[in-house]
This record gives structure tokens, C-alpha cells and sequence, in this order.
């Protein structure tokens, strides 16, 4: 999403092509605060401290820039701040709301000293605003050490400057029987929850459906292909093991996992393979003789054999790597795929996927990278669209990589969480993820935490299913 161009007075006059003529020159204002003005302001020679914030109910124009590298939350209320630079408001530059956005620091406005916080998640209805000696929270230090109270988020007020995350917030309660079993006879018969943040607006449809509330769009899906992973054996000393191959090492090794771990030794065979070294968590390195030849590595949530593997594939899988299918893109048929504007990158799905999330805060838990690749000509259209659908969480994964200047193949092991700035993912095309997961952590990222357990409370009393045979969630 473009930020805007920061308003400065300069030489008495406003920087050409930052804002058109508006209906009233600026008057002097009384200095509000007996320090160093505020960024946006200048003094004049009377030392008298003019307010640059045109009158309130006049739209300026303002230029698009680049996001800066340090911002990580977006705009407050995206009614006033536009994706093509028109139409702001001037409300949110009278309370400075345009500076912060180039520098992430609060603006300092009014004879009140209130602070601002203008980092409000996407499509909330308004920012707080809290005076100091207010009810407000205090949030933050200013820098002279004089505590101020802090705006915050008035709908999504659990993520706050300075309060971590805590994994129980990923909690929800799900009853077993919508928990998909298997796939339904076709794959674009599958339910979809289309949920509007603009608009905050929820409708029901069909899969197939889809193609009306993507028109126009770019839609980019990740064509890895799911390896044959798991493998089954017999321990020297009796009793079954089983492997999970996770992803080919240098040497001819494999990252697995493996279990029962604790009565699994370095040196044992299992069928065809050798175990070499525990990495820790039931990781192990292990040699594999031959080709992955298995079965489809399905979830332990889905109890019921799959009788036709392919349905654990998408239809344009294409580069074998992973160990668990990208679930959002099971929906899509050839036929639907064929009326959509579609460009592909890759990511080999790994251990995370298979991994809760078990340290108590968020910011604790250590995201395992996981390997990808795009070409250059589809990084050059994508980058190029006016509007991107990230078809599954780990497309939006590699996509937020590459806009932050990742090279076009390596491994990431970017971990989006609430607050974060989505630059290149303009829609998210999802399924149901399970709790205390990486999955839910980015779709509450994207959709908003309360916005999400809204969502997710109604899919279970329309009795949506669940997770990756289930249905469909699309958050434009």
C-alpha cells in the first residue's frame, strides 16, 4: 500500500506538488508546547510556531512513496488514506497522522500536548485518541522521559506498543466433526467465506465463485509439489517406526521426522532408511537409499486413509519439495484456473507446518526457514500489479519476502504476525487453520486479531470444515 509524502511549510509556502490550493491561507498559531516545535511544523520570525494542517473538510492530494523499512504497522483508517494518493482527509494530517508514517514516531499536536498513535490496523473504524492525563493507557516514553498516554487501536486494542503477543490469544474452540476427513467429489465445491475489510461485510458462496471476487486480479499460487513422504519401517528389536522426510540436506542426507524418537538410535535402519544424527524436537538427519516412494505425508488430524493421493496435490503442482500440501490452492480446478489472470511461485512447505507453536509470547517462537524460488518474470508481473491475491499462507510468505528486497531464491523464515505491514499481498485466499499455529498468527496479521476470531466463531455456526480438506476463506 503506497504511504504518503510528509506536508512541510517552507519559506512560508507549501512544497509544490504536495498539496493543491486549498480555500484559506495558513494563519500563525500560538506555540502549544514551549520546546523545539514538533517535525512537521516551522518556526516563523516572531518565533511563533505555524501549523502546516490545512482546515479541516479540505482534501489535498499527496504523492505515493515507497514504504519505509522500518515501518511495520499500516495507515490509521484507510477511508481517508487511498491506495492511488487522492482523496485524503485533512483530519488525519491535522492530527499527525502523515509525518509518522515516514519516520514511525509519534507526532506531538495540540495545547494539550496529546499524543497520537497512527499505526492503526487496516480498516479500523478510528484511532483513540487519549490526552495526556487521561484514562488512556500509558504505552511509551517520550524522549525527554515525560510518560505519555498513547492512542491505541480502538477495536483491535490487544496488539499495543509494547505488549507481546501471547500465543493463547491463537486459541479457539472447535467441535471434532467439522474437522474434514476428506475431499468433497470436486474441488471447487468447496464452501467460501468472502469477507470485505473495506466494507466489513461477510458472504457466503461457493468455490466456484470465486472468479467474480478476484476479477482483475492478479492471482499468485505456489506450484510446489508434495514429495511421497512418509515412510514406514520395523525397529531391529521389533515394533513399527515411521519416517516424515522434511527436506534433502547437502551429502546425500535428508532433514526427517522421526518416532517413537526416544527408542530410535543413530545407525538403525528403518526399510530404506538409515538413521545418522538426532537433531533434537524428533528432527533427525537421515540417509535415504533410493527415491522418496511412500505415502502422501496427510496431517494427523485426518485419521481416514486418502484413497486417491492426487487429491493432496494441487492441479498445478509442478516442483517436487514439500512435505505438506499449500491446502488453499486444493480448491481450484483447471477449468477455474483457466478464467484467471495467474502467475506461480514456488515454496517446499517444512517442518513448521507440522510444528505448534509452544513458547508462551509470540515473539519467542523460532520460525524454521523454508526454501523458495521465483522467476524473474513473474516477480516482474506481480510486482507490476495493481492488485495481488496471495493464494495460501506461504505465497504470502515468499511475496512479503520479496517486497522487503529478498533475493529471488534462498530460504525465509519471515514469521508475520499481528501488526505486520502486508506491501505486495493486496487479498488473501485461506484456509481454516488449526490453533496456536504460524497459519493463524498470519491471517490474524492480515485480517485483524478480532476481525478473525469474528470470522472464525461464524464458520463454526455455519458449520464451515476445518482445515486442510475443509473450505475456503477469502479476505479481500
Amino acid at each position: 500500500m503506497p504511504l504518503l509524502e510528509a506536508v512541510e511549510l517552507r519559506d512560508g509556502a507549501l512544497l509544490e506538488g504536495a498539496l493543491e490550493p486549498v480555500e484559506r491561507p495558513l494563519q500563525p498559531v500560538e506555540a502549544p508546547v514551549d520546546t523545539a516545535p514538533a517535525g512537521g511544523d516551522q518556526v516563523d520570525e516572531n518565533g511563533e510556531i505555524v501549523d502546516a494542517g490545512p482546515p479541516l473538510g479540505v482534501h489535498v492530494k499527496l504523492k505515493p512513496l515507497e514504504p519505509a523499512d522500518r515501518l511495520v504497522r499500516e495507515a490509521a483508517y484507510l477511508r481517508d488514506v487511498t491506495a492511488d494518493g487522492d482523496d485524503l482527509d485533512a483530519h488525519a494530517l491535522a492530527h499527525g497522522c502523515a509525518e509518522p508514517l515516514g519516520n514511525g514516531r509519534l507526532e506531538l499536536r495540540g495545547p494539550v500536548r496529546e499524543r497520537f498513535e497512527c499505526f492503526a490496523g487496516a480498516l479500523e473504524g478510528r484511532v483513540q485518541r487519549n490526552p495526556v492525563g487521561g484514562g488512556g493507557t500509558v504505552l511509551a516514553e517520550t524522549d525527554s522521559g515525560a510518560l505519555d498516554g498513547l492512542g491505541f487501536h480502538e477495536r483491535d486494542a490487544s496488539v499495543r506498543v509494547g505488549r507481546p503477543m501471547r500465543t493463547d490469544e491463537l486459541d479457539y474452540d472447535l467441535p471434532p466433526d467439522l474437522i474434514a476427513q476428506r475431499p468433497l467429489e470436486r474441488r471447487d465445491a468447496s464452501r467460501l467465506l468472502v469477507y470485505d475489510r473495506r466494507a466489513r461485510d461477510v458472504r457466503h458462496r461457493s468455490f466456484r465463485d470465486i472468479v467474480e471476487d478476484v476479477a482483475g486480479s492478479l492471482v499468485v499460487v505456489n506450484d510446489t509439489r508434495v514429495l511421497p513422504a512418509r515412510l514406514r519401517g520395523v525397529r531391529p528389536g521389533g515394533g513399527d517406526a515411521e519416517i516424515l522426510l522434511l527436506e534433502p540436506l547437502e551429502n546425500g542426507l535428508w532433514e526427517a521426522l522421526a518416532r517413537p524418537t526416544r527408542r530410535l538410535r543413530p545407525g538403525m535402519q528403518l526399510g530404506p532408511v538409515e538413521l545418522v544424527e538426532h537433531a533434537g524436537e524428533g528432527r533427525w538427519r537421515v540417509v535415504l537409499h533410493g527415491e522418496p516412494d511412500g505415502e502422501a505425508p496427510l496431517p494427523p488430524y485426518i485419521t481416514e486413509p486418502l484413497r486417491d493421493p492426487a487429491r493432496y496435490q494441487t492441479v498445478y503442482a509442478a516442483r517436487a519439495g514439500s512435505a505438506a500440501a499449500p491446502t488453499a490452492g486444493l480448491h481450484f480446478t483447471r477449468e477455474l484456473l483457466a478464467s484467471l489472470e495467474v502467475a506461480t511461485v514456488t515454496l517446499h512447505v517444512g517442518l513448521d507446518t507440522f510444528r505448534p507453536i509452544a513458547a508462551a509470547k509470540l515473539a519467542d517462537h523460532e520460525m524454521h526457514s523454508e526454501r523458495y524460488e521465483v522467476a524473474p518474470d513473474a516477480w516482474k508481473r506481480i510486482r507490476a500489479a495493481e492488485h495481488v491475491v496471495a493464494v495460501g499462507t506461504t505465497t504470502a510468505r515468499v511475496l512479503e519476502s520479496l517486497a522487503r528486497d529478498a533475493p529471488l531464491a534462498g530460504r525465509t523464515d519471515l514469521f508475520i504476525t499481528p501488526g505486520f505491514e502486508f506491501r505486495r499481498v493486496d487479498a488473501l485466499l485461506t484456509n481454516f487453520h488449526l490453533p496456536r499455529s504460524t497459519l493463524l498468527a498470519l491471517v490474524m496479521a492480515f485480517a485483524g486479531m478480532e476481525e478473525t476470531r469474528r470470522l472464525y466463531r461464524l464458520a463454526i455456526e455455519k458449520r464451515y470444515r476445518f482445515y486442510s480438506f475443509g473450505d475456503a476463506m477469502l479476505v479481500l
